[in-house]
């Protein structure tokens, strides 16, 4: 068997190979809702083989969102058609995933293809929540700095939502601290300037994330999976390193969280990042070789023989793929068949399984 489509055991849930869907914002929401997008989106690429299938960043709170379009868990009413899509999933032999989110100072904005501009509040737009009153860019809106109260809504969202999480049937909960959202925000030193106990030394820059995770594992089942995803380096002088997150993996090893999602940047603009094939795969490779924790590889992720090197040299447990799932939701059959592996596939697809 191909070290691709090995089985990987994490807690009570059981991944079929290593090949896992991430999260992928659509902007397909009217008032946090999934719809029928959400079904055929997240349920082709369960259908295509992935062993773990992630939702988009999926807001904890109105105030959490990127944009008006946003998936979001932050009432009880959004839980009964998540529960259609993690029945659909499950069907097809996947394990559903939520990625719990808040967008901080990055929120408020037009989903991308309407020019991804902020809305005003006097447009429908909303407050825009930070470590600090520093704007992302000039043409972000300038946030409100949190107040230790605002702290503590933050953290009793995310577990609020790990309960609905639960009841919408979903096995895996990934915690978005990356990409320059609320709280990659607090960790990076570029944009994190308080000097109270959320600021200043990275014990500090930390605390939040500390205790969102600790508020979500006191709800989360122990049968049950919790991944956090990291901006594993800024790459710029001053900013969050890699250093800086190997440290951090150590830390919440140890608060039970199971699995790292590697990825990278997204805290300020202008950085020169050196994006070619796997280019983020290093980062998991030192994270889970430094410190023993699972992690995902992520970024131009391409080919089922890079995702395969990538399992087989051991530098990540999972190969956590997006823009291919774009072009192919069908990923991994494609992958078994030209790595020339025995799966199961969809009864339905079976006259495609044979090369002959």
């Amino acid at each position: 068997m191909s070290h691709l489509f090995s089985p990987l055991r994490i807690r009570e849930i059981e991944f079929k190979n290593r090949i896992a869907v991430s999260p992928m914002c659509q902007y397909s929401s009217k008032d946090g809702f999934a719809n029928d997008w959400h079904i055929v989106h997240l349920g082709s690429r369960a259908v295509g083989g992935a062993a773990l299938v992630l939702t988009e960043a999926t807001a904890v709170s109105p105030e959490g969102r990127i944009s008006t379009a946003d998936l979001g868990i932050w009432k009880d009413e959004h839980i009964e058609y998540l529960q259609k899509v993690t029945r659909f999933i499950l069907q097809q032999g996947s394990v559903p995933g939520i990625q719990l989110a808040h967008a901080g100072r990055k929120a408020s904005h037009n989903e991308p293809w309407n020019g991804d501009k902020l809305i005003l509040e006097s447009q429908g737009g909303w407050k825009v929540v930070a470590p600090a009153g520093i704007p992302f860019s000039a043409e972000y809106a300038i946030p409100e700095a949190l107040t230790r109260e605002g702290i503590e809504k933050v953290v009793r969202d995310f577990s609020v939502a790990a309960e609905r999480t639960l009841k919408a049937g979903f096995r895996v909960i990934e915690i978005h601290a990356a990409h320059g959202y609320l709280i990659h925000e607090f960790l990076s030193p570029l944009s994190n300037k308080r000097t109270d106990n959320y600021g200043g030394i990275f014990e500090n820059r930390i605390r939040l994330l500390l205790e969102i995770i600790s508020a979500v594992r006191s709800i989360w089942p122990a049968k049950y999976p919790l991944f956090v995803r990291i901006s594993a380096t800024d790459w710029t002088e001053g900013g969050w390193t890699i250093e800086d997150s190997i440290a951090l993996a150590e830390i919440m090893k140890s608060r039970e969280v199971d699995l790292v999602d590697c990825s990278s940047g997204g805290i300020i603009t202008g950085v020169k990042i050196p994006i070619v094939p796997g280019y983020q795969v290093p980062l998991a490779d030192r994270i889970r070789n430094q410190t023993g924790i699972y992690t995902g590889a992520v970024g131009m992720i391409l080919t089922p023989e890079q995702a395969e090197q990538i399992i087989a040299n051991g530098q990540a447990d999972l190969v956590i793929m997006a823009r291919e799932f774009l072009r192919d939701p069908y990923f991994p059959l494609r992958a078994a068949f030209e790595l020339n592996e025995d799966i199961t596939w969809p009864n339905q697809y079976l006259r495609a399984k044979r090369k002959k």
